[in-house]
């Protein structure tokens, strides 16, 4: 025969740290940008792709994912700390991002969503045009003289 202590408290902290666990870490997110891509990576352990929903609308992105658990008829549950049921999570895309470009994947219980950069936010070069023109102002040819001749880096003087 074996005795087993209870202690009421103990089990208070693990019901209660449970329900905190369940609601703060049913969807575990890590968010970066690469290059030209958000890459937006989720922990779904335990979860088919078959039980993964992503869907757009309106710059917002909605993951939701089933888990259900394993037990069969007969089975006697000795114990279970998994999370069980349907999780959501909305990511709110800026205007930045192109929605319409979105991938996603499922490997190895890790959802990765890549969001590329708009073509209108990526960075480019902007070429600059000189409002002087040659011949207009002496002034301006005799600056431009000063400017080649003075080495890199060096403050130029006017005395």
């Amino acid at each position: 025969m074996t005795l087993m202590r209870f202690d009421p408290f103990r089990e208070l902290d693990r019901l209660t740290e449970r329900t905190i666990a369940r609601a703060a870490s049913t969807m575990p997110m890590e968010a970066l940008r690469r290059g030209d891509e958000f890459a937006v990576y989720l922990d779904l352990p335990g979860v088919s792709p078959d039980d993964v929903d992503v869907t757009v609308e309106n710059n917002v992105v909605t993951i939701r994912a089933r888990r259900m658990p394993q037990r069969e008829e007969g089975d006697e549950v000795i114990a279970d700390e998994r999370t069980y049921g349907e999780f959501t999570r909305q990511l709110f895309l800026g205007d930045n991002l192109d929605p319409n470009g979105l991938t996603a994947d499922l490997a190895n219980g890790v959802l990765t969503l890549r969001i590329p950069v708009s073509e209108a936010s990526k960075p480019r070069r902007v070429a600059l045009a000189s409002s002087e023109r040659e011949g207009d102002s002496p002034e301006g040819s005799d600056r431009s003289a000063e400017r080649s001749d003075a080495p890199a880096g060096a403050a130029s003087s006017s005395q």
